[in-house]
């Protein structure tokens, strides 16, 4: 089996939650908008590009599969149901037509399937809102390649903008 990585990326800061909207309608904030599109710029630069990109249906991951396709993380996307919170994305990770797979999504899924993938017991790993873990995946088992928050990309990528 060849080694193929997997970016699991959670969406960026959403609007709260509130009686009449919707959690499936719950958009980026203009906060989560600059700082997602920022994470997704420092992921382009660190050329963690993805040969596809899924997105749950929700608005927010949406948005944030939107922004890293803007930045050149991925050609495009496609919205598929099973990253929805509570569905079961282990059928995405079948051997395909990808060497890096990109999955927007949410917590507590994103961090369990994780978790799942590196043996650890759940919750172990989560993801901070527009945070990443890489993954790869080979014949010897899944290894942890990087766990990052936004903050720690944002850093860098306003280190590169000091003189």
């Amino acid at each position: 089996m060849a080694e193929r990585e997997l970016l699991l990326w959670r969406h960026g800061l959403a609007e709260e939650r509130h009686p009449d909207l919707p959690d499936s309608a719950r958009a980026l904030t203009p906060e989560g908008i600059r700082r997602t599109a920022a994470v997704a710029e420092q992921l382009h630069r660190l050329q963690l590009d993805c040969d596809q990109l899924l997105s749950s249906p929700l608005r927010r991951a949406v948005q944030t599969a939107e922004l890293g396709v803007a930045a050149g993380l991925a050609a495009g996307f496609v919205v598929e149901a099973s990253l929805a919170p509570g569905g079961d994305p282990r059928p995405l990770l079948q051997p395909g037509a990808w060497r890096r797979l990109g999955l927007v999504g949410h917590e507590p899924d994103l961090g369990h399937l994780a978790s799942s993938l590196l043996g650890a017991p759940a919750g172990t790993l989560t993801l901070r809102k527009a945070g990443i873990v890489m993954i790869r995946l080979g014949a010897a088992g899944a290894r942890l390649e990087a766990l990052i928050g936004p903050r720690l990309l944002r850093l860098r990528q306003s280190s590169r903008r000091s003189p």
